[in-house]
């Protein structure tokens, strides 16, 4: 059975720092991508941030560049989205999700999600 399980979300202080993890199972971890996708009220779901298990090629939106870090353990299987200097707006429900060898590829695996709530 496929799954994509995330935790670390909270609440967190405007300004602070969390630590999403996504584990992944069922799938070969290696060849796919691991997105972070996220949901605030009332919006659409959007790219956050992106990693490739095959080369470790890295992705991320323009809004997050230089606050928010994505990396991964192949070892684990499990991909870590690092948020610093979190802002209100970043209050979303954040995703991830596994698209087949590119970050480009349709996302075929989602997880639940985990919120995070930034207070101001």
């Amino acid at each position: 059975e496929v799954q994509l399980v995330e935790s670390g979300g909270g609440l967190v202080q405007a300004g602070g720092s969390l630590r999403l993890s996504c584990a992944a199972s069922g799938f070969t971890f290696d060849d796919y991508a691991i997105g972070w996708f996220r949901q605030a009220p009332g919006k659409e779901r959007e790219g956050v941030s992106c990693i490739s298990s095959s080369d470790g090629s890295t992705y991320y939106a323009n809004s997050v560049k230089g606050r928010f870090t994505i990396s991964s353990d192949n070892a684990k299987n499990t991909v870590y989205l690092q948020m610093n200097s979190l802002k209100h707006e970043n209050t979303a429900i954040y995703y991830c999700g596994a698209g087949f060898m590119s970050c480009h590829a349709k996302v075929g695996y989602w997880g639940k999600g985990t919120l995070v709530t930034v207070a101001s």
